[in-house]
């Protein structure tokens, strides 16, 4: 479970500093910025829909991972 959060926490930082590349180097041309930054929020939304969704389950708890 922590590898999870922790793997997709490492992925939506690498998107936003990926977005912040190519915005300098596109000068805000392409459309990398804007797909980079669609997949940052994909991951975000997913993350926290995973960890209610472990919650409702009783994977984790208010204590923590049992």
């Amino acid at each position: 479970m922590k590898i999870i959060v922790i793997a997709v926490l490492i992925a939506i930082v690498t998107a936003l500093f990926a977005a912040l590349v190519f915005l300098y180097r596109d000068a805000g041309r392409g459309k990398r910025v804007v797909w980079l930054l669609t997949v940052r929020v994909a991951l975000s939304v997913s993350l926290i829909a995973f960890l209610l969704f472990s919650y409702w389950m009783g994977w984790i708890g208010p204590q923590g991972i049992k």
